[in-house]
């Protein structure tokens, strides 16, 4: 069924993705920073879905490790090693959020996150289309968010630009066998937030979303060649509500964390 590469693939929605892709018999790249917790989860995948799986240890906010990364991207399959698959799913799902406000914060913390969040997935996406228009099939899926449409500080705003830069890719595009989706879901029950230190005990249960429906929806979009995947109709109403909504009354709700 191909080969799948997953950014951000150790945990939450990454971590998901690579189950629900390994369970459709497709081969895997899985991209992250923990070598153990990579190797562990590709034990696992390896024993309960019988697929091969690759590990590739990289810090996306290192340039480094994101050309490392995007040259395993960049391969056709017409190299001598028949190990190098070209990758035809790419799903660049890392990032994280900072939990700070800009004005006093680590700025260090915001750039590692502008690096993840944006700079990687352009160069990432790059290597990818590259390849995939060379063969005439391929997807493209980056994982934005629903916050993309607020304002919550250099989170909100790479998802922002995630969610264009995709508009864009699918028009350049147009033509090619190659499609670009993007994910913009709402609150998703996974340890992103804990992770950032984040308290969500405000958000009532209706707000969140499950991992599986989440990646369900979003690899369905992907097979369909949808641009905007959001996921249940209350989040596709919500964003709709923000797009209508004059920009001062959107900047008084608040940030999204």
């Amino acid at each position: 069924m191909g080969t799948a590469l997953v950014t951000g693939a150790t945990a939450g929605l990454g971590l998901e993705f690579a189950w629900q892709l390994a369970t459709a018999r497709h081969d895997l790249v899985l991209v992250a920073r923990d070598v153990d917790r990579l190797d562990q989860v590709a034990t696992q995948i390896r024993a309960a879905a019988g697929v091969h799986v690759e590990v590739l240890a990289a810090d996306l906010s290192v340039p480094d490790d994101v050309d490392r990364v995007a040259a395993r991207l960049a391969v056709t399959g017409d190299e001598p090693d028949l190990e190098l698959r070209p990758v035809g799913l790419l799903v660049n799902n890392a990032g994280f959020a900072t939990a700070q406000r800009f004005v006093g914060g680590d700025v260090d913390a915001e750039l590692r996150a502008i690096d993840v969040m944006v700079r990687a997935v352009v160069q990432l996406t790059h290597a990818a289309v590259g390849q995939m228009t060379a063969r005439g099939r391929g997807a493209v899926l980056n994982v934005a968010s629903v916050a993309a449409l607020t304002t919550g500080g250099t989170y909100a705003a790479a998802k922002a630009y995630v969610r264009s830069f995709t508009e864009g890719l699918t028009v350049d595009l147009q033509g090619t066998g190659v499609t670009a989706t993007v994910l913009c879901p709402g609150f998703v029950r996974t340890e992103f937030h804990d992770r950032a230190g984040l308290d969500m005990t405000s958000v009532p249960d209706i707000g969140w979303l499950d991992a599986t429906y989440v990646v369900a929806q979003a690899l369905a979009d992907v097979r369909r060649g949808v641009v905007i995947s959001t996921p249940s109709v209350r989040y596709k109403a919500g964003s709709a509500l923000l797009r209508l909504l004059p920009r001062f009354a959107v900047r008084a709700i608040g940030h999204y964390r």
